[in-house]
């Protein structure tokens, strides 16, 4: 039995919801006027997430050129960077709900990656 359960239909609705909640984080939190990098990480991520779901051989993809495999890389590189960006970027001293969706998320899409199928069904690839 494979430890990749999650569809790759799951993870690409998965992939949208993810992508407005972190377009929208700094406000859903709250630390939208803490501004720079807290900020602007996870709008930017957010939009990439989105734009290159758009572009993922999957269930939800719109023009399909982009392999699963490949988009799952860009998951993990991405996921890192987020679950980083506090330390690297200095906010990890401010209050929790500034740096804690950061790294919560960024945590979380890591292990939804691990998971996750590599392959869409049979369906879907047509």
């Amino acid at each position: 039995m494979s430890y990749k359960f999650i569809p790759t239909k799951v993870h690409g609705a998965l992939d949208y919801i993810v992508a407005i909640a972190l377009i929208f984080a700094p406000m859903i939190f709250g630390f939208q006027d803490v501004g720079g990098a807290a900020v602007i990480i996870p709008i930017v991520l957010g939009v990439a997430l989105f734009a290159y779901s758009l572009f993922t051989n999957y269930e939800w993809g719109l023009i399909k050129v982009l392999g699963m495999p490949y988009h799952l890389v860009i998951d993990v590189l991405a996921s890192i960077f987020l679950a980083l960006s506090p330390f690297l970027f200095g906010f990890a001293d401010k209050d929790l709900n500034v740096w804690l969706p950061h790294v919560a998320v960024g945590i979380t899409v890591i292990l939804v990656v691990i998971f996750s199928k590599t392959q869409p069904s049979a369906v879907a690839a047509e």
